[in-house]
């Protein structure tokens, strides 16, 4: 089983407006061996009690549905001690850059938390405390969630904001992926290295699934609180993964696979996967196209084909082409925006494998011969993302990846002591 936490809200987790019968896994925490007493951890000059890590346990036990076991009692605990050493760190940074979280910002977070639960605040705060946890142990977690994210989006949201060339690179390979077969999936990923070796890997990875499978434990949650994976953050939502960039035993996987269907673990070079197939497609998205025409009327035979392959040679572009509105007996016309699907089949075919700033070679219709330039191609649809969505998502990856540096330089520079 994973040991590693993700330094992400994940409040939504909690599933107690879902499922109050907290009674399950809280027992069988009671049922394992008792934690001693005393200092578990130090943390620079900062004391980890006991005390302070059972109830941390309790909480990743409500919060993931994991059932606690004798055999996954060990990686519960070294799961929470980890969680409880990160948040230490990032608080200690954070008082280092005198931030401050008030009560008010946490009273904020917990009563959003509640509404998702369809509880109130004080509904919320006394299911918890009827599972042993008290309600400082989740104020400390929300403490040091936004205090986290408020230091790393303040010190790196400006540098790692993405230009107009990478959102038009990012856009373009997304209408290129989308004539490919893609799986849209959910993912666990159990990383040896954190686990403790393959072995640990495998055997985690197994716990999790039949528990999952079993319906213990939600999907999302355990997810959230165990994957080692960057989707974690997003209960394992990793979004299209598309044909020929995929592990192809991974792949070969999903390929036999239906909608609503999990996976057992996958056993790759990166790690162990378990997968939730959430929908698949057979790369024949609709595409929208802003395209410019050259054309000469019909009549003019084989001149009219010479005449537009030396005007295509002229202005190879749509960018070339810029304001032209013709040349000798060519005339540009500028058609705007059309999804494929709305054009002939025999157009639709020969600008579907083109991509932007190409154009088609000489084509006939019934008014005329022409050539067509496409300026810009994204998909089509109401899911087809914007250019402020994109460009969003690219600068909050950046956020994230530059956050996990920070964090793991923070703690290599740390003096910490566990026992």
């Amino acid at each position: 089983m994973t040991v590693t936490t993700s330094a992400s809200l994940r409040r939504s987790a909690l599933m107690l407006g879902a499922c109050l019968c907290l009674a399950l896994p809280v027992q069988s925490f009671a049922q394992t061996k008792p934690l001693g007493e005393g200092v578990v951890a130090t943390v620079n000059d900062k004391l980890i009690s006991s005390y302070d890590l059972k109830q941390r346990m309790l909480l990743l036990i409500i919060t993931s549905g994991v059932q606690v076991t004798q055999q996954n009692y060990a990686a519960f605990q070294q799961q929470a001690l980890r969680a409880l050493i990160d948040e230490n760190l990032q608080l200690l940074e954070a008082d280092h850059f005198e931030l401050k979280i008030s009560d008010e910002e946490i009273d904020e977070e917990i009563n959003s938390m509640a509404q998702q639960s369809g509880l109130t605040k004080d509904q919320l705060l006394a299911e918890l405390k009827r599972a042993g946890v008290e309600p400082q142990t989740l104020r400390n977690q929300i403490k040091a969630e936004i205090a986290w994210g408020n230091l790393v989006n303040g010190r790196f949201r400006q540098k790692a904001r993405v230009g107009k060339e990478q959102v038009d690179s990012y856009m373009g390979k997304l209408t290129e992926d989308s004539q490919k077969p893609q799986y849209l999936v959910a993912e666990i990923m159990i990383d040896p290295q954190v686990a403790g070796g393959q072995k640990e890997a495998e055997a985690g990875a197994q716990q999790l699934f039949d528990q999952i499978s079993q319906g213990v434990a939600p999907f999302q949650s355990v997810a959230r609180q165990f994957s080692n994976a960057p989707s974690a953050a997003n209960g394992g939502d990793a979004g299209w993964l598309v044909s020929g960039t995929i592990d192809p035993k991974i792949e070969a996987t999903l390929q036999t696979m239906e909608s609503g269907q999990m996976t057992r673990p996958i056993v790759t070079e990166s790690g162990v996967y378990i997968y939730y197939l959430r929908e698949k497609t057979a790369g024949n998205s609709d595409m929208q196209v802003r395209i410019k025409q050259a054309a000469i009327p019909l009549g003019a035979g084989d001149s009219a084909t010479r005449a537009l392959a030396d005007f295509r040679a002229k202005y190879p572009t749509c960018e070339a082409l810029g304001t032209e509105k013709g040349n000798g007996p060519v005339t540009v016309t500028d058609l705007g925006i059309t999804p494929l699907s709305d054009l002939t089949p025999e157009y639709a075919a020969a600008l579907k494998p083109l991509k932007a700033g190409q154009t088609t070679a000489p084509m006939s219709n019934a008014q005329n011969t022409n050539v067509l330039y496409v300026c810009d191609k994204t998909l089509a649809g109401d899911n087809a993302p914007s250019r402020d969505q994109i460009e969003n998502r690219l600068t909050q990856e950046k956020v994230s990846m530059l956050g996990r540096r920070y964090l793991r330089d923070i703690r290599a520079a740390a003096t910490i002591e566990t026992r």
